[in-house]
């Protein structure tokens, strides 16, 4: 203790002129604007650079993080260019038949392109969202068809959205024929398998194959006759033996969904309810 008092005491006029130098500097700074303007200047770009060397220093220290994030979206921006070559390689390929028949039975009606943004094939009541709604143009009971075949009916609509009642649905009921023939029947979905359906009240006088195409009957003002809806699977007697039952095999895979067409127009003949409808019972 007694060593420390002698050091200080030995070194205290040090002390005392370096206080009165720090005293001295700060009155000359405030009293006079140029030097305070002068040091401050200085004083803020010293302390900039040594910021800018802290943050050099923690960018450094984080140098292995920062690796792996970049390898991570690496891998992330290689599977979106993946997607993106996948779906201009569906854009860029021939049209199928189903599509080019499609496109036929709609040429001369208005239709608009939307997206889907919600789906679901699992419910018994399964519900479809699109973005295009009354802004657009969509309006209810209008039909939707895909690239192939049928989708649903417009069931409601806001400004810029429209929720579909899809074929997946137990109220959604298609007046649809036999393809080439007069035969026509109704066509439900049941729950289960998304990919199929079955078609009632078809003759029993009517010739029926299994593959036999099944297409809309254009028995309403909702679709237009001639959409592909898919094809027959199998062949059985309806309960009460009068006509015959059909297992379809839909041509939309429903869990895939992504682009559909709204058709606008209505048909210029009058609809027939009875056949083609939404029940909402």
């Amino acid at each position: 203790m007694q060593n420390l008092l002698e050091l200080i005491h030995k070194r205290l006029h040090w002390a005392v002129f370096l206080l009165l130098e720090i005293v001295s500097l700060v009155l000359l700074l405030r009293a006079n604007s140029y030097q305070g303007s002068v040091w401050t200047t200085q004083a803020n770009a010293v302390t900039g650079q040594v910021l800018t060397w802290e943050s050099q220093l923690l960018r450094y220290m984080d140098l292995g993080q920062e690796n792996s994030e970049l390898v991570q979206q690496n891998l992330t921006l290689q599977h979106n260019v993946e997607v993106l070559r996948h779906e201009l390689g569906k854009l860029q390929h021939d049209s199928t038949r189903t599509e080019l028949a499609i496109r036929e039975s709609l040429h001369g009606l208005t239709t608009i392109p939307a997206q889907v943004i919600s789906n679901s094939v699992r419910q018994r009541d399964n519900l479809l969202v699109i973005d295009r709604g009354s802004a657009d143009g969509v309006q209810p009971e209008m039909g939707v068809v895909s690239g192939t075949g049928v989708v649903g009916i417009v069931a409601q609509v806001s400004d810029h959205y429209a929720t579909v009642l899809p074929v997946l649905n137990s109220k959604s009921n298609i007046s649809v024929r036999l393809h080439d023939t007069e035969y026509f029947g109704s066509m439900q979905w049941r729950g289960g398998n998304p990919l199929r359906a079955v078609v009632t009240d078809i003759p029993r006088h009517a010739r029926i194959k299994v593959g036999t195409q099944v297409e809309t009957s254009g028995f309403s003002s909702i679709f237009p006759a001639g959409i592909f809806v898919g094809k027959v699977r199998s062949i059985r007697n309806s309960q009460d033996g009068l006509a015959y039952e059909l297992d379809l095999q839909l041509s939309t895979d429903f869990a895939c969904l992504r682009s559909v067409n709204v058709i606008a127009q209505r048909m210029e003949y009058e609809s027939i309810d009875t056949l083609t409808h939404v029940r909402t019972e």
